[in-house]
């Protein structure tokens, strides 16, 4: 079954003075400021577009991860993800830097590996983000 999730954005001004809120209305979590300082400066409390599919990939990869573990028959205590995207302007995001570090009982490192870059390939924000370099970095806990 399709599944599709809204949010709005609210833009007032130019670009560069310019501000504007995006709200999440599927979920109805909360509506945060965005900016283009939030952009290409400090955040100052405001989000940007990037950090929002930094949220996205971090969660999407998590989840990914899970499930191929899960068919693998391995089940995670715990699975830690951070997305780093690089916005370059005039040029646009040019990346995505997955980091994670994960517990599962009883894997090996090679099957490690081997699941958690099937998870980077597999994840459907990945393959939305197909356009542009994404790594892993991937921490196997003792």
């Amino acid at each position: 079954m399709a599944a599709t999730r809204t949010a709005h954005t609210v833009w007032n001004g130019n670009l560069m003075e310019g501000s504007g809120n995006t709200t999440l209305d599927s979920s109805g979590l909360g509506t945060f400021d965005v900016t283009w300082k939030a952009r290409t400066e400090q955040a100052g409390g405001k989000t940007s577009p990037e950090e929002l599919i930094a949220a996205a990939h971090s969660a999407c990869f998590s989840m990914a991860f899970s499930h191929a573990l899960a068919q693998a028959g391995y089940t995670p205590e715990e699975v830690q993800t951070k997305a780093d995207v690089t916005f370059v302007p005039g040029t646009g995001i040019t990346s995505s830097h997955l980091t994670m570090s994960a517990t599962i009982p009883g894997i090996s490192e090679d099957e490690f590996r081997r699941i958690s870059e099937e998870a980077k390939t597999g994840c459907p924000v990945s393959g939305a983000l197909a356009s542009i370099e994404i790594t892993l970095d991937a921490t196997l806990n003792a």
